[in-house]
């Protein structure tokens, strides 16, 4: 397993050269979840990684990179919330489900939580995943949450159910390198055009 983002957490002196991993994008590189991989760490106590998450964020702007998208596991406490805490943006994955959905406004209440702590957080929005059109209830799902959020909150861009983004999985490639993934690669397009477009909204009205 390689070294990763929780090993920095536990020893912030480690540089993050030994943890970025290249790829075949010059302009791509990623981080694994690490050896010491447990997004409880701390107890699940909101706050007693975040100055560890800040130093990560800051090491990574200091090579020069951009943009830094990170992977939690699902909830807010710990490690998961401390990450949220330092970010710009956070973008929230709901599959469209039943019981998934009732969740969402216990989930967007404790981010109101967490703008205590990062004012300038930008709530980019709920993105519907795991769609299946032709399941009656996958559809109920996601109109039952578009009713229960303002339209702004809930991205236009849905990510349907497809056994092409588990065949890319098990590759380790990109869903759009594969022969037949344009049209999955196509919605991911989409959800970068309107997260963009978000950024840039908020960046104009601040």
């Amino acid at each position: 397993m390689l070294p990763g983002f929780y090993d920095f957490l536990e020893d912030p002196g480690l540089p993050l050269e030994k943890l970025l991993v290249p790829t075949r994008l010059s302009t791509f590189s990623l981080v694994a979840a690490g050896q010491a991989s447990n997004y409880e760490s701390g107890g699940g106590i909101a706050g007693a990684h975040l100055a560890r998450s800040r130093a990560f964020i800051r090491a990574v702007a200091a090579r020069g990179y951009e943009i830094c998208l990170l992977d939690t596991a699902a909830g807010l406490f710990g490690v998961c919330a401390d990450v949220i805490a330092c970010s710009d943006a956070v973008l929230i994955p709901q599959q469209s489900e039943p019981l998934g959905v009732r969740s969402v406004p216990k989930m967007l209440e404790g981010l109101g939580r967490i703008r205590m702590l990062n004012p300038k957080l930008l709530v980019l929005g709920v993105v519907l995943t795991m769609v299946q059109n032709e399941l009656a209830e996958s559809r109920e799902a996601a109109q039952a949450l578009r009713q229960l959020l303002p339209a702004e909150m809930v991205l236009k861009t849905m990510v349907p159910r497809d056994g092409i983004f588990v065949r890319a999985s098990a590759k380790g490639l990109p869903v759009g390198v594969l022969e037949d993934g344009m049209g999955a690669q196509s919605v991911f397009d989409s959800l970068r055009a309107e997260i963009e477009a978000k950024i840039e909204k908020s960046n104009v009205r601040a």
